[in-house]
């Protein structure tokens, strides 16, 4: 599988990349620089905020809900305009939003974490059909949300715990329904460097791909958790996956120049671009975001 540089512009933390499918336009992060990025042709695009962005459903042709660190917003992206949705942790200057991802029933899930990465700041949300339920509690940071087709779980993960867990789901309402199990185990691995997951992403197969931050590859998971396959990128912190292009085979990943170690000098040129893998184990649409309060 080639990879090859999709947009050349460093981000200091790239993260949340979202294929629309209506737009045929990939839309992505750089959560500290506070920007929404794009691409129209060979026009490089974007859309600068005065506070940390991360995640993004889509709702319609025109319009994202956008994770930023005091809740969920629908934003035009023809007039620019903002609507605020809902408040999470708007009162806590300490944190901002992080992972996110649409679930199959129309609901949005979106995690928490500390500004600096303080343990124990982050948590999980899900946004559904006007209600905001926070799923979990005590995490350092949240990633990995991510769906199984069949509705029957959801993924996630604390990178600093370096497992990716499976959370049962009731497949009527996409609420939690069961106790979570552990998917992937990666401390089970003891090469150099630690694979410690970060974004994700499921395949039209059950698959899970998998960033993983500072091992500069991107992992596939059967769907009981045994590992297949990884594809090597030029820089090491990988930190998100999406599906996007022609018949969704094109498998675009973020990465970010943050906290590069300094004795991987051969990552620095191209940390922070983001990358398009072509001819991928193919994907499926996200799908969109409940749209009864646009």
């Amino acid at each position: 599988m080639t990879v090859s540089t999709y947009d050349n512009r460093p981000c200091f933390l790239g993260e949340g990349p979202l294929w629309h499918p209506e737009r045929e336009q990939l839309f992505w992060f750089d959560i500290i620089g506070c920007k929404l990025l794009s691409r129209d042709g060979d026009t490089p695009l974007e859309w600068a905020f005065d506070r940390h962005v991360s995640a993004a459903g889509w709702i319609d042709a025109n319009q994202l809900l956008i994770a930023d660190e005091y809740g969920l917003f629908r934003f035009d992206l023809e007039s620019g305009t903002e609507t605020r949705v809902c408040e999470i942790e708007a009162d806590r200057s300490e944190t901002r939003s992080n992972d996110g991802r649409a679930d199959p029933w129309g609901g949005f899930w979106t995690s928490t974490m500390g500004k600096a990465g303080e343990t124990g700041l982050g948590g999980i949300y899900r946004w559904y059909r006007g209600a905001l339920r926070q799923l979990a509690t005590g995490m350092t940071t949240p990633n990995a949300i991510c769906f199984d087709q069949s509705r029957n779980c959801a993924y996630y993960a604390d990178t600093r715990t370096r497992q990716i867990l499976r959370q049962p789901l009731d497949p009527a309402t996409g609420w939690p329904d069961g106790e979570t199990s552990v998917f992937v185990d990666l401390r089970a691995t003891d090469t150099a460097p630690e694979y410690r997951p970060d974004g994700a992403v499921i395949d039209s197969e059950g698959c899970l791909w998998n960033a993983q931050w500072g091992a500069a590859r991107v992992a596939r998971y059967s769907p009981d958790g045994e590992f297949l396959t990884a594809i090597d990128l030029p820089t090491g912190h990988t930190s998100c996956p999406a599906f996007g292009g022609a018949a969704y085979k094109s498998l675009y990943v973020t990465t970010a120049q943050q906290n590069l170690p300094k004795d991987m000098p051969q990552w620095q040129a191209m940390a922070g671009q983001t990358f398009v893998m072509e001819n991928a184990d193919p994907g499926k649409p996200e799908p969109a975001v409940f749209t009864a309060f646009a």
